[in-house]
């Protein structure tokens, strides 16, 4: 964990001192640096860009911030993390790379992106290595002034932070050790570290609960589903402007069923448990943050695999609403355990729900490596995710749900069929989820195919799993506004 200070100067023990400087303002570049030799390893000030050099009394690393006037917190937290690279073999360091952001940004905001982005950039995954030299940085003084306010906004930096590597960490997991039992086990102790209530449903609970998805999915495989509930309510209910829900795919590993993936299809697989580790992040932080609504998160757990009795193409399943399911392909499988647990959530009428999801393969063709898909009933809910997604650095594409689709997952032998057409295949995806959610609650669905795992560092981003999604709905919780439910506003649903 790195620990996060204010100081008016630097200390006397630090291992380096950061100093933001901006491209279009060198003439207000700090004095007394060799920027001879700084221009001769072609430092311009690009975002990102680190250098360090001698100073009077530590090294000094000069980190660019781009243009002035172009700078936002996202420029502000791959600066963060380029340092944290930068400064990975030191202990101690003293920062004041925020004092050459624009007017429009708040300080406090600043402060808490750098701290985002310097917690983010310092994460590796070396669980599974014989030797790991993980960041050594422990300790960073933010030099300035300080007060509550800058103090409030380093720890809320940190935890969300925080929250981001612990789903990193659980989506780089292999899918071999990170069980669906480990996985609603880690569920209890976050819940326990948190305060906050969880029920864990094991699969004779389950199959009591009618979870035909969840079921079915599971059937393929030696590890037992289990389907977790965790909730967190603010401490005064004065406060609370209404309830959310937070759906996330838990599939531990994803072969594909008897639909089986190639080789090359499975290699990333253990990431299929991406939107289920958002959702944990997010529990794993929501106390800290405080937003003042109550959250509850739903993640059903299983792998998809190849087992003696593994759900055949044409099998029907009867999901937890009663509605039936021909599942012509077991690699579209999440879904169905989606489905389950969207049904789960829309009893309790929340405010709002929102799933995560690396649902589809033509979502990442759509939209690329870097964008996530945003669907949805409710115009109102679906902006308010977007600019949560602007604000935290996540960013999504809002993508239709048309009508006039819904018809390719018509089945001649159960209400629906698990897969449409060749083309669009993000869109009946999100179709297919909008047949098992109460049109009377708003809903989206947030496909991360594309962001929730990435084959290179970029940013605040790390190699392997992302974390997608932690900090734009801890983002959206604590700004929420409950929607007005309108019929009229169903983006192409119906």
């Amino acid at each position: 964990m790195i620990l996060f200070r204010t100081g008016t100067k630097v200390p006397a023990r630090s291992q380096l001192y950061a100093l933001g400087v901006c491209s279009d303002d060198n003439a207000d570049w700090p004095k007394g640096l060799d920027w001879g030799v700084l221009e001769g390893r072609g430092f311009e000030a690009k975002v990102g860009q680190v250098e360090i050099v001698s100073g009077d009394e530590c090294p000094i690393a000069v980190v660019g911030l781009g243009q002035q006037d172009k700078i936002t917190l996202r420029e502000v937290r791959h600066a963060g993390a380029s340092l944290a690279r930068a400064a990975k073999r030191m202990s101690r360091i003293a920062v004041s790379v925020t004092d050459k952001v624009p007017e429009n940004l708040e300080r406090t905001e600043a402060l808490r992106a750098l701290v985002e982005g310097i917690v983010l950039g310092a994460y590796s995954y070396g669980d599974c290595k014989s030797t790991h030299k993980p960041n050594e940085l422990s300790s960073v003084c933010v030099v300035g002034p300080g007060g509550k306010a800058v103090t409030h906004a380093l720890e809320q930096g940190r935890r969300v932070a925080e929250a981001v590597c612990f789903a990193r960490n659980l989506v780089n997991e292999p899918g071999g050790s990170l069980t669906p039992t480990k996985f609603a086990d880690i569920a209890k102790e976050v819940a326990a570290r948190e305060g906050l209530e969880v029920t864990v449903l094991d699969l004779e609970a389950i199959s009591e609960a009618k979870m035909g998805g969840l079921l079915g999915v599971n059937r393929g495989s030696e590890q037992p589903a289990r389907f977790v509930e965790l909730c967190y309510s603010p401490s005064s209910e004065y406060q609370c402007r209404g309830s959310v829900a937070l759906v996330g795919k838990g599939l531990t590993f994803d072969a594909g069923g008897l639909s089986i993936k190639t080789s090359a299809g499975m290699m990333t697989m253990k990431c299929d448990m991406s939107g289920g580790a958002a959702v944990l992040g997010v529990m794993s932080a929501v106390a800290a943050v405080a937003p003042p609504v109550k959250v509850t998160g739903y993640i059903p757990m299983t792998d998809n695999m190849l087992g003696g009795d593994a759900t055949r193409p044409g099998d029907v399943l009867t999901m937890a609403s009663g509605k039936t399911v021909e599942v012509l392909n077991t690699d579209a499988e999440g879904r169905l355990v989606l489905a389950d647990a969207l049904e789960r959530a829309c009893l309790a009428q929340p405010d709002a729900i929102v799933d995560l999801a690396t649902l589809t393969g033509a979502c990442v063709v759509a939209l690329g490596p870097k964008v996530a898909g945003l669907m949805g009933n409710n115009e109102a809910w679906l902006n308010q995710l977007v600019d949560a997604g602007d604000r935290a650095g996540e960013r999504v594409w809002r993508l239709p749900l048309p009508k006039d689709y819904k018809s390719q997952l018509d089945s001649s032998v159960a209400d629906i069929k698990n897969i449409g057409g060749p083309h669009g295949g993000a869109l009946t995806a999100g179709l297919f989820l909008s047949h098992f959610v109460d049109e009377r609650v708003p809903w989206a669905h947030l496909d991360i195919a594309g962001p929730a795992f990435v084959d290179s560092e970029e940013g605040e981003i790390a190699k392997g799993g992302t974390g997608f999604g932690v900090r734009m709905l801890l983002d959206a919780l604590v700004n929420f506004e409950p929607p007005a439910v309108d019929s009229k506003a169903v983006c192409g649903v119906g």
